[in-house]
């Protein structure tokens, strides 16, 4: 396409564009058949979306706007914490470390075998697999909260259920992000392991393993910080930990307590962020 053509081309309005024939006679003669812009539609679709959401919802910006100053009095009580409620806050908040690496460890051991099982690479039974991944699938759709009141319900109250609730939330997160990883790894030396004589436990243990376990560790990592921000709220559902104090303390409008806890809680996740992202960085 010559320059006659191109600055044919641009002369071009957002309104022709839009709203005119799509049609473009070059100066050469020949026609080019422009497609119609679909900016319109996407625009007038998200408008009707949102518009919607607001109706539903019953967003009132006047509202948040005359609030405004409730929140920020809220906040100042917050950020001015009661120092001598930390005592207390010591151990619930041991609890909520426990739950979190205990949960994490039950979780990550379990979620090993069943990504090796539900990797199509290693496993060729379809069936297998497939039944596999939806059974993660359908762990993955469940949220902490809920698989925690469910755990609260069996096992009853305590941090026996926070527990079990992190190992499950940990297992379907964890199987899934790993069996994704094994499916990407070279194949080659466990196939010239099975070659040599080797069964496929002991070929996956020599060939595979070693590709895949920084990885494993890094996904471990990334649960257990994520664990430790879920089971602060745990205690909502009876599951124990730091969210039961939070609870009571929001009960009582006691914001200068709530805030020792949460700021208590804030220095805890971030030590634990910046240790694990140190470990990550040494695995990978």
């Amino acid at each position: 396409m010559d320059e006659n053509n191109t600055s044919s081309l641009m002369k071009l309005t957002l309104y022709d564009r839009i709203f005119k024939p799509q049609t473009v006679t070059l100066a050469n003669g020949h026609s080019v058949q422009r497609r119609r812009s679909r900016a319109p539609l996407i625009v007038l679709f998200l408008v009707v979306i949102i518009w919607l959401s607001l109706k539903t919802t019953g967003f009132d910006l006047h509202t948040v706007i005359t609030k405004f100053r409730k929140m920020v009095d809220l906040l100042e009580k917050i950020f001015q914490p009661d120092w001598t409620f930390f005592p207390k806050v010591i151990s619930p908040l041991i609890d909520t470390i426990k739950m979190s690496i205990l949960g994490t460890v039950i979780g990550c051991v379990l979620a090993l075998p069943v990504a090796i099982l539900s990797s199509s690479n290693i496993n060729k039974s379809v069936p297998v697999v497939w039944l596999i991944r939806f059974i993660l699938g359908l762990i993955r759709t469940l949220p902490t909260l809920i698989i925690a009141l469910v755990c609260a319900l069996i096992f009853s109250l305590g941090t026996f259920s926070g527990t079990i609730a992190i190992a499950i939330f940990t297992f379907g997160i964890v199987a899934k992000m790993l069996f994704e990883s094994i499916e990407t790894i070279d194949m080659g030396p466990f196939e010239a392991m099975e070659a040599l004589g080797a069964n496929k436990f002991q070929a996956f243990w020599s060939a595979c393993v070693p590709q895949i376990l920084p990885v494993y560790l890094s996904h471990c990592l990334y649960c257990f910080e994520m664990n430790v921000r879920a089971s602060a709220i745990l205690g909502y559902v009876g599951a124990g930990g730091l969210g039961i104090t939070i609870n009571e303390r929001i009960g009582w409008r006691d914001y200068n307590s709530l805030g020792t806890v949460l700021l208590s809680l804030f220095v805890v996740v971030v030590f634990i962020d910046f240790f694990s992202e140190y470990l990550r960085k040494k695995l990978s």
